[in-house]
């Protein structure tokens, strides 16, 4: 049931974030296609390891901090896992092309949502987490090693 809900709002994110452009060709379609099947594995093998992947408190599986319990609880596990790239990039490598000084910008970041800076899918925006959660859930994505 878990798979189904991913899938689904997988989908919705990439028909949100998705259209073709004019003057591409229906080859490209059917690349979309395929390319949407691949993000979907990707993101379903993501949430089955993500909780394995990002650090616990105790072997409960119970988030060791507020930002990882947020992150959690969001859908942000959906495009990022800890150590790999999925849809959008991993934690790790977010955390060592940002410092403590980027949290505001990257908190507004997760709030409006965007795209170019790793890539050419945007970023849903979620303007309905308050800025102390994004910020709390920036803090702890900057500490992931």
């Amino acid at each position: 049931m878990k798979k189904i809900f991913v899938i689904l709002g997988i989908s919705l994110v990439l028909a949100a974030c998705g259209g073709s452009k004019p003057g591409e060709s229906e080859n490209a379609d059917s690349a979309s296609s395929s390319n949407n099947n691949a993000v979907a594995q990707q993101s379903n093998a993501a949430n089955d390891t993500a909780t394995n992947k990002i650090g616990t408190d105790n072997n409960s599986g119970t988030p060791a901090n507020k930002g990882e319990a947020l992150m959690a609880s969001n859908d942000c596990n959906t495009c990022h896992n800890a150590q790999s790239k999925v849809i959008g990039p991993a934690l790790v490598d977010i955390a060592k092309k940002y410092k403590e000084s980027d949290i505001d910008m990257l908190a507004e970041k997760v709030i409006k949502g965007g795209s170019g800076n790793w890539g050419t899918v945007s970023m849903t925006a979620h303007p309905d987490l308050p800025l102390a959660d994004a910020k709390e859930m920036v803090k702890y994505i900057l500490t992931v090693k």
